[in-house]
């Protein structure tokens, strides 16, 4: 889809934080993040929805390898993990990294509270995960 912001950002043609890319797939940092580190997988390929990803294990193995350079990179208690395609639509899934008292609550974060970080915080959290990759 040409007017897919997040094909435009797997074919290069839109700014984005990358923190994983491969042939097929792609993270990158949320740019208005719910905590700090939450970063985007999505397939290049333009599907609508994740149960539409062909060999779609191979999806989860870059979604597995990116959470645990989180949990590295953070010293995260947990990811959370949530399986999106309202808000944009191509298949992607949220990481974000939970550590204590990083305000997100008890159980899952607050999606109606995001951050405004600089370019310099953005450049910043995406070294700390690609040195865990």
């Amino acid at each position: 889809m040409s007017d897919c912001i997040f094909c435009k950002i797997a074919r290069g043609e839109a700014p984005s934080y990358k923190v994983y890319e491969d042939e097929r797939f792609l993270a990158f940092l949320d740019i208005n993040p719910v905590i700090k580190g939450h970063t985007l997988v999505i397939p290049k390929e333009h599907c609508r929805w994740v149960w539409d990803v062909a060999n779609i294990g191979e999806y989860m193995e870059v979604c597995q390898k990116v959470a645990k350079a989180q949990i590295k990179a953070f010293g995260a208690e947990r990811i959370e993990s949530m399986i999106c395609g309202e808000d944009v639509p191509h298949a992607h899934i949220w990481l974000i990294p939970r550590v204590k008292d990083d305000g997100g609550g008890v159980g899952f974060i607050r999606l109606d509270s995001r951050l405004r970080l600089s370019e310099k915080d953005m450049k910043k959290i995406v070294e700390k995960i690609k040195k865990k990759i």
